[in-house]
């Protein structure tokens, strides 16, 4: 098959942006549509990099002391209208268990859509002194917030994630965790998903319901939309005091404490997947990719050809290099453009003339160049192109966020920007309605806030801007 009624399989990146991407989703096997209207089905492509996403994560969790938990998925009804703005914002996508075991229940069960509440009725059992603080966990799971579209990984009923709740003694603690996660999630995006985002406070209509403040990481898609790739929250003394989260402090008083959360969720796949994807199809960063290098055999039928492909296999797992031997009938054209498709970072075509000469032929997925090495040296070789591919998808997403991101200072100017595919940044008083105007005339809203003090004039009402705001459309 020639490669360009291959590529043709999926739709144009560039001229229909949505469906390109379900196109992908679907096609590379990542997902498929659920039986339950909003859900989705994981498939093993996507569910291994949802677990190398997990795995790296999980490693900077505990690095930063975050013990892992697991906590019940039936949250009662009572407990969610303990905190009056939380039981508020989450009203209109929780999922209600009524009956059990052929009865009514005598309390109706939420099905988990986080776990601020549960979480925090059981720390109020737990916490007794200051000597108990502080607590950090976390928890891998799955929640459910009802949702009535389906788009793979970015809105569905049901996702997964993990979700980080802690407790301090100070505000000042607290704070400094609500931080220290959100630097923890920026790194993490560079360095393994090769993605860069903008972090920053959230403005008082984005924060999550019941926060005292929120933090955001902000990733731009190909399309310009921002994707909301993860939050961290400090939410004060609110849950501590609606569960009771008390502790005997040195000077005696019993004081109550101060809580965060955080949480990134199965929408990153989404993100690595419109960040870094092409019109060929998915661009896998290297550290999470399910398969970082594919073995091609050309004229697999000659003397030699396949038993030197399986050796270079065996080398390179050995080398840790997460690899795969295309052995399959299909032509070599065939597996080229499939595993294009699929996004895998570096492909080894391996024949007759290869072996004679000593070297095999690699192809970068991100770059779409070939070059020759030698194969007795070909894992160092491959480890080393890895490191290079990951390094230049970022810089070259970095660069292509940094050309997009745009000065306003008028409505129409920021307009004309979101129309453009842009980040705006632009200056705002700090005052609702303003915020809401901006949402009215662009249908743009604020998803970071990045100066203080700033000189600029508010870009609705004129008035002296409080902030300068990074505005945009968003998924």
């Amino acid at each position: 098959m020639a490669k360009d009624n291959f590529v043709e399989q999926i739709a144009d990146i560039d001229s229909d942006f949505p469906q390109w991407y379900t196109d992908v989703v679907l096609k590379t096997k990542l997902v498929d549509y659920g039986p339950v209207k909003g859900t989705m089905v994981i498939r093993p492509y996507g569910y291994a990099i949802w677990e190398n996403i997990q795995k790296e994560l999980d490693r900077r969790f505990k690095d930063a002391g975050i013990e892992n938990a697991y906590f019940p998925l039936l949250i009662p009804m009572s407990f969610m209208t303990k905190e009056a703005e939380h039981v508020e914002g989450f009203a209109p996508e929780v999922a209600v268990v009524t009956h059990a075991g052929g009865e009514k229940l005598a309390e109706p069960l939420v099905i988990r859509p986080t776990s601020e509440t549960i979480i925090g009725s059981m720390y109020s059992k737990w916490i007794q002194s200051y000597r108990d603080l502080p607590v950090l966990m976390n928890q891998w799971a799955n929640v459910m917030r009802w949702e009535k579209t389906t788009r793979p990984f970015l809105r569905t009923s049901e996702f997964l994630w993990q979700e980080g709740h802690t407790v301090h003694a100070s505000e000042e603690e607290a704070m400094d965790e609500t931080l220290k996660m959100l630097a923890v999630y920026e790194e993490f995006a560079k360095t393994c998903l090769a993605m860069p985002v903008l972090t920053g406070r959230k403005t008082e209509k984005e924060k999550f319901a019941g926060a005292v403040a929120t933090f955001g990481m902000e990733a731009m898609m190909h399309d310009g939309k921002s994707l909301q790739a993860g939050t961290t929250h400090y939410l004060g003394q609110n849950f501590a005091k609606a569960f009771e989260i008390k502790f005997l402090d040195k000077d005696g008083a019993l004081k109550y404490g101060y809580t965060t959360s955080f949480g990134v969720s199965t929408r990153l796949i989404g993100a690595l997947i419109m960040t870094h994807g092409d019109r060929r199809g998915l661009v896998m960063p290297p550290v999470v990719a399910p398969v970082q290098v594919v073995i091609v055999p050309i004229a697999s039928k000659k003397e030699g050809v396949l038993e030197a492909c399986r050796d270079l296999k065996e080398k390179l797992a050995a080398a840790g290099v997460r690899v795969v031997l295309d052995e399959s009938e299909n032509s070599p054209g065939w597996k080229f453009n499939e595993w294009e498709m699929k996004g895998v970072p570096v492909r080894i075509e391996l024949g007759p003339r290869d072996l004679e000469a000593g070297k095999c032929l690699m192809a970068r997925r991100d770059t779409l160049e070939k070059g020759e090495y030698a194969l007795d040296s070909a894992a160092e070789s491959v480890r080393a192109l890895l490191k290079e591919i990951s390094e230049n998808m970022y810089n070259s997403a970095k660069a292509r966020m940094d050309r997009r991101i745009v000065r306003a200072n008028t409505l129409a100017e920021l307009l004309a920007g979101v129309d453009g595919g842009n980040f705006v940044r632009a200056g705002w008083c700090g005052c609702r309605e303003c915020e809401d105007k901006v949402k009215e005339f662009a249908q743009a809203t604020a998803r970071v806030m990045d100066g203080e003090n700033t000189s600029d004039t508010c870009i609705v009402c004129g008035k002296k801007a409080e902030r300068t705001v990074v505005f945009a459309r968003a998924y």
